[in-house]
């Protein structure tokens, strides 16, 4: 079909018209884009010459969808922090500007997502959904808009449920030797916050890709990573991506917490952070300190951790949790980093290598570790205990001490050895296994009640599990109390003891009929697995009467 030339030179016509219209009415404007040049590359640093007019902190773009930090603003140079793979970066290059300071995206559809500082998705699940971005350096809360620390925080481990308690809001240390289950405590405490209305975030920093696998695994595998954010930078990350990490894990956990929601957040391990930091700036050629760390290594974490609180109602009553993770070397605790952190948080949990190596899990130096918070917030139902159970076993470890050389030991002490070994052994938890309160109360009060005393120590992990069991049967008006403030009266404490006492007789009738062997053993103080007993000991003592002398 043919169309006349008539009508199609209307249709250019007309669409010629339109096209003059749209062209006079666009008016050009110009925009000021200030830009400038790399200088020099190093290892996770870049400097720039030009942006006069960049600010500390600002972003800045490089070729490639490359982001950084200005980090060091000098007068006739820009000292930036790179925060992607530079590799493709060469002197010369142009950088831009972009007027703002790193942000991340927040909002609840990062929970389950595993994710890097800059809010990019690792876990292959598609694109994170955000609809919400905060700036990952932010005032912490000021002392007026804070509350004071009132409601537990339960992380299903018998021991620092009981003997050192955490608080919503607290800060607490956890510091030891490496490979000795600093990470799994943090674990254990993520996992237990399932059905608590808690939300966690856990913030690696620096750390092994297989590590992160693992404990992304464990998550998945019992339930915990609906409710959790976890943020990876791994060791083969740039330094600068492992120096923002713990601030962007930081501004993620604080927008729930700003909604009134309970967030725990945990920094493994801030070590790497700090070393990762002295790298930074020993590059940039900022003045080194003690052990080369430079002079605000204490500031940028006591800038990160001022940010964990309790807000106040009129805020919103949200909290945020921090447990920060720092690995010791060869027990060494008045080392800086440990020192500096120590006097940041509110206490500190301590892992012993040697309880570590005698098989005592967690490993809790009970004697070292402190909660100067939590406290306040523990329940009255473990406050009833938590006081006589450490001072009990604060008594036997010194005495464990000497009962090691076969000292000739008094009865009282004797009890004291055999309670405190009882009180080892329950203290005991397998990884990955939280314990719930009633569980937890039932064992205390079985255990501050002297029943698993005549239980053989090879019996006491299947003992302690039957009085887990029975906790079932504790009645719930009773139960009901343990969230409670208020105190279990003496009916209370009377009847929970004796469901540990019912389900401790087929234990007891066992031990009942050869008490010699555990008497024998209590005596000569039960040398430690790993102490070898004197020949000394093993000899048969001689007779110290006189023998009369023939005339």
């Amino acid at each position: 079909m043919s169309v006349p030339p008539a009508t199609l030179q209307h249709v250019f016509d007309r669409a010629f018209a339109g096209i003059g219209k749209a062209r006079e009415a666009f008016t050009p404007e110009l925009a000021l884009r200030e830009v400038g040049t790399i200088s020099s590359l190093s290892t996770g640093i870049a400097r720039i010459s030009g942006l006069p007019g960049v600010g500390f902190d600002e972003l800045v773009k490089f070729p490639g969808e490359v982001f950084g930090i200005a980090f060091n603003v000098d007068a006739d140079e820009v000292g930036v922090v790179l925060l992607g793979a530079y590799w493709q970066l060469h002197a010369g290059d142009e950088v831009e500007r972009t007027g703002r300071v790193m942000d991340v995206a927040v909002g609840g559809g990062l929970l389950g997502r595993v994710i890097d500082p800059l809010g990019r998705p690792l876990d292959g699940n598609g694109r994170v959904t955000s609809d919400k971005r905060l700036p990952i350096e932010r005032p912490a809360a000021p002392i007026m808009g804070r509350a004071p620390v009132s409601v537990p925080l339960q992380t299903g481990i018998k021991v620092v449920d009981a003997l050192i308690p955490i608080g919503r809001g607290q800060r607490e240390l956890i510091l030891g030797d490496r490979q000795t289950g600093k990470t799994a405590i943090a674990i254990d405490a993520i996992l237990n916050q399932r059905g608590k209305d808690v939300l966690c975030v856990y913030c690696a920093i620096g750390q092994r890709s297989a590590a992160v696998a693992k404990v992304v695994a464990t998550l998945r595998e019992k339930g915990a990573l609906d409710y959790t954010v976890v943020v990876v930078t791994e060791g083969n990350d740039p330094p600068g991506l492992t120096y923002i990490a713990p601030y962007a894990a930081t501004s993620i956990a604080e927008h729930f917490m700003e909604a009134g929601r309970d967030v725990l957040i945990v920094y493994d391990d801030l070590t790497h952070h700090a070393r990762a930091y002295r790298e930074l700036s020993l590059l940039l050629r900022r003045p080194p300190g003690r052990e080369a760390f430079p002079g605000d290594i204490f500031y940028i974490h006591s800038r990160l951790l001022e940010r964990s609180t309790h807000l106040s109602d009129e805020r919103g009553g949200g909290s945020l949790t921090a447990l920060p993770i720092i690995e010791t070397e060869a027990q060494n605790m008045s080392a800086y980093i440990p020192t500096n952190l120590i006097s940041i948080t509110d206490g500190q949990i301590y892992l012993s290598p040697s309880l570590f190596e005698l098989g005592v899990l967690p490993a809790v130096d009970v004697g070292q570790s402190v909660s100067r918070v939590g406290g306040k917030a523990q329940r009255a139902a473990y406050r009833m205990v938590a006081g006589d159970l450490k001072l009990a076993y604060a008594q036997f470890e010194e005495l464990e001490t000497f009962a090691r050389y076969g000292a000739r030991l008094d009865d009282d002490t004797r009890q004291s050895i055999t309670y405190g070994r009882r009180i080892r052994a329950c203290l005991k938890q397998p990884e990955f296994a939280p314990v719930s309160v009633p569980e937890q109360i039932a064992v205390l009060l079985t255990l501050t009640a002297k029943l698993f005393d005549p239980v053989p120590l090879d019996q006491m992990a299947a003992a302690e599990q039957a009085v887990r069991e029975a906790a079932a049967d504790i009645p719930d008006e009773v139960s009901a109390r343990f969230d409670g403030a208020d105190k279990l009266s003496d009916e209370d404490r009377a009847s929970i003891v004796e469901i540990g006492r019912v389900a401790l007789e087929d234990f007891l009738s066992k031990a009942a009929p050869n008490p010699a062997p555990e008497q024998k053993a209590e005596t000569t103080a039960e040398p430690q697995p790993d102490v070898e007993p004197d020949e000394d000991q093993l000899q048969p003592k001689p007779d110290a009467t006189p023998k009369p002398t023939q005339s």
